[in-house]
């Protein structure tokens, strides 16, 4: 095969672009999988036999092609973030990926960047703000099963692999890059099968679980919003269960209090609820302590016999919506569009340990990073809950990116996740990464099935991040020194005057 990209300018720049948006478009809400091996290997090809900064610019324009469209939602919920994080960050860091990767072996050295790049925003800034990742265009793809041997960034190297040699397929041969791309996609496709069969922990026993969605209309804010008719809603939704359960969760946020949750009238509501069913229920809560500066945000358990069991603070908060970096320095430019206050960051472990069994807990946010389901496994979690609120957001974007992670925790963690949202998504998902049950947007509707309390570790929580960062590193570090041998040859091979300097 012998694919030709355009040669001028701007040619090469809409093919950067075009690079980009192929990727966006293999992330949900589209879910065109496929997409994302073309948008890798076009990447790589852009990147052969060019000046680190050229390199560079090409990085760029793939992170505004993957970006810009990808995250559109930040547009209306963070007017300060998305220009920001979108138009400069995250292209920033593309470029440097991209200028990491020498220009004869891009082909080997992109993966391992990529997979380098995907933990560096899993970690940084401000904790981390892993938004569209490349691991996401494999929630209902091919290489889902992966991630229960080599995790997340195992999802993300096994993409870029099969990209890459794509790439090498479709780009000028040199001497045993065929070989080199057959043998790359071979032990991509071997991984992904064994995988497939690889241990994902065992069943401990059997339970009857529900998620409650109350309903109500999208994108709206917590200003103005009666929190009263919020609790109302999903208290209904949660009394209309009729088979006998033994877990209801119910979402982030439903409760929103001025004082303390502990002997407030929500409370006795929730215990109610509980009581009455003859369930564990979780239901997430946020308080106003008249606190200046911060607010609280948290999960609780109550046992079927109205006990309180336990208590989950939130860890990973939202930048620039949970809680604002660096606010001295904005607050006198931007403070009319920032949260005037901060959620009080929890510091306690991700379960809740409850009569039912440990229920491992990540609100919202902290599902798309997988430290903090590793955590609840690491405190002997049995199934993981997610309650989230993702009722402000405009658009799809948030809420199928967000199924799409907890799918990822599902399989990598070899537990069922069971995600609650007071507007959508909320979600049943097995530790196949089979999304069993899904709402719509808006609707009240509650999700009943049985799901399993389980225990034991997949091979990608025995083993954790390190292997695959290890491998990432090698690759690049293996493709600069194959760079640095090609060099001497080619120059001699032009002196000696068999070789063109192109």
């Amino acid at each position: 095969m012998n694919f030709s990209l355009p040669t001028g300018r701007w040619g090469r720049r809409g093919t950067a672009l075009v690079a980009g948006l192929s990727t966006c478009f293999a992330m949900p809400p589209w879910g065109w999988w496929p997409l994302a091996f073309v948008g890798v290997a076009l990447w790589a090809l852009l990147l052969m036999d060019r000046s680190w900064k050229q390199r560079f610019w090409v990085g760029i324009l793939v992170g505004l092609g993957w970006y810009l469209p990808s995250t559109l939602w930040m547009v209306k919920f963070s007017p300060v973030g998305w220009p920001v994080g979108v138009a400069i960050w995250f292209p920033l860091v593309f470029a440097v990926l991209s200028a990491c990767c020498p220009p004869r072996h891009a082909t080997l050295a992109l993966p391992g960047a990529l997979v380098l790049g995907e933990w560096f925003r899993w970690h940084a800034p401000f904790g981390g703000v892993p938004l569209s990742m490349l691991a996401y265009t494999q929630a209902r793809g091919p290489l889902l099963p992966v991630a229960r041997v080599a995790g997340t960034l195992g999802v993300t190297a096994a993409v870029a692999v099969l990209g890459c040699a794509l790439a090498a397929l479709a780009s000028h041969p040199r001497p045993g890059a065929l070989r080199n791309a057959i043998l790359a996609a071979a032990a991509v496709i071997v991984v992904a099968l064994a995988s497939m069969v690889a241990p994902d922990g065992t069943r401990l026993r059997t339970i009857t679980a529900a998620t409650v969605q109350g309903g109500g209309p999208q994108q709206t804010r917590s200003e103005g919003t009666d929190y009263s008719q919020v609790l109302d809603r999903h208290l209904t939704a949660g009394l209309g269960v009729t088979t006998p359960v033994d877990l209801v969760v119910l979402p982030e946020n439903i409760v929103n209090i001025s004082g303390d949750y502990i002997g407030s009238y929500e409370e006795q509501r929730i215990t109610s609820l509980a009581t009455t069913l003859k369930a564990t229920v979780v239901a997430g809560i946020v308080e106003d302590r008249g606190d200046r500066e911060h607010f609280w945000n948290f999960a609780v358990a109550i046992s079927p016999e109205g006990r309180l069991e336990g208590r989950f603070d939130k860890v990973r908060r939202v930048p620039y919506g949970e809680y604002v970096p660096m606010r001295n320095l904005l607050d006198p430019i931007a403070g009319d569009i920032l949260p005037p206050r901060d959620d009080r960051e929890g510091t306690g472990p991700a379960v809740l340990d409850t009569s039912l069994g440990k229920l491992g807990v990540v609100i919202s946010w902290e599902t798309f990073f997988p430290r903090r389901v590793a955590d609840a496994l690491n405190n002997d979690a049995q199934i993981v809950l997610n309650p989230t609120n993702g009722s402000s957001y405009w658009l799809t974007q948030v809420q199928t990116q967000q199924i799409a992670s907890s799918t990822l925790r599902a399989v990598e963690s070899g537990r069922w996740v069971l995600q609650s949202a007071p507007t959508g998504f909320s979600a049943i998902i097995a530790p196949s990464g089979e999304v069993q049950q899904r709402s719509r947007l808006a609707e009240a509707r509650v999700l009943e099935q049985q799901v399993d309390l389980r225990t034991g570790n997949t091979l990608a929580m025995t083993w954790g991040e390190s292997p695959v960062l290890l491998l990432a590193a090698a690759f690049i570090v293996l493709a600069w020194g194959l760079q640095r041998r090609d060099v001497p040859n080619i120059t001699k091979s032009v002196e000696t005057g068999m070789a063109s300097p192109d």
